[in-house]
């Protein structure tokens, strides 16, 4: 029996560029977070007034859209703290 996911996982391309750059251990970590959010409510509003949420596992930030209509989230961009600021300030 397949437990079925209340969202559907997407991705923007290069969303993975610095997340190919860490230790495999820590990639594994990441992607574990990314698959929770398929059934969890994780993460918090970017900014308000912005489209994006931020989940956190350890010093790397999850940036990612969410379509309660269609049940989609889309993951924007990973990376650590400093590319996460540097993403950031380009929004």
């Amino acid at each position: 029996m397949e437990l079925s996911k209340d969202y559907e996982l997407t991705f923007e391309p290069n969303w993975n560029r610095h997340l190919l750059k860490f230790d495999k251990t820590r990639q594994e970590t990441i992607f574990r977070k990314i698959l929770s959010l398929q059934t969890a409510v994780c993460g918090r509003h970017l900014r308000h007034g912005f489209p994006f949420f931020v989940a956190e596992v350890g010093g790397c930030r999850i940036v990612y859209r969410s379509d309660d209509f269609s049940r989609t989230r889309k993951i924007v961009f990973v990376g650590d703290h400093k590319q996460y600021e540097k993403w950031y300030g380009t929004r």
